[in-house]
C-alpha cells in the first residue's frame, strides 16, 4: 500500500507541484515578486522572513526555474530576482489562492487587500474551471486518468 502511495505522489501533478512552490514562504516570495518585488532586501524587509529561510527558497526557486538572477536594473552591484516564463505561469495559482482567502477567511468587515485591474480598477472575476468547450466545471464534473508517456 504504501508503496503505491509514493507510485501515486510521484505521478501527481499536485504532489510535484508542491515539492516544488507549495510551502508557504516559496507562495509569499512568489507574490511579492508579482507586487513587483526583485531584490533580497526587499523580499526580506517586506515578508519579515529569517534571512537564511529567504535565501534558502530563493535559492531553491531559481534551481527549478521558477526565478533568474539577473543584475540590477539600475547598474548598482546588487543582484535581482525575476520571474521566468515558468515563474509567471504561477499567476492564476496565486490569484485563486487569493480568492479562496477572500471568500473563506476573511469577516465582511476586515480590511483586506484587494488585487484589482490595472486598466478598469475593478477587482477579478473569481477563477473558474472550464470544460474544452467553455463549460463550468465543479469538481464532481471531473475525474483523473493516467497518462503513461509517449501513448495517446
Amino acid at each position: 500500500m504504501v508503496e503505491n502511495d509514493v507510485s501515486h505522489n510521484r505521478e501527481c501533478p499536485v504532489a510535484r507541484t508542491l515539492e516544488v512552490i507549495g510551502d508557504r514562504w516559496s507562495l509569499m516570495i512568489i507574490r511579492d515578486a508579482f507586487d513587483g518585488l526583485r531584490r533580497f532586501s526587499e523580499f526580506q524587509k517586506n515578508l519579515g522572513v529569517a534571512k537564511n529561510i529567504l535565501a534558502s527558497r530563493l535559492k531553491a526557486l531559481v534551481e527549478v526555474g521558477v526565478f533568474e538572477v539577473r543584475p540590477a536594473s539600475d547598474g548598482s552591484a546588487y543582484k535581482e530576482y525575476v520571474l521566468t516564463e515558468k515563474g509567471q505561469a504561477t499567476f492564476a495559482l496565486v490569484v485563486s489562492l487569493r480568492q479562496w482567502g477572500e471568500r473563506f477567511l476573511f469577516t465582511p468587515q476586515e480590511t483586506r487587500s484587494l488585487l484589482v485591474d490595472n486598466e478598469s480598477g475593478q477587482p477579478l472575476m473569481p477563477i473558474e474551471v472550464r470544460s474544452s468547450s467553455g463549460r463550468k466545471l465543479e469538481p464532481w464534473d471531473c475525474h483523473r486518468v493516467r497518462r503513461v508517456a509517449g501513448e495517446s
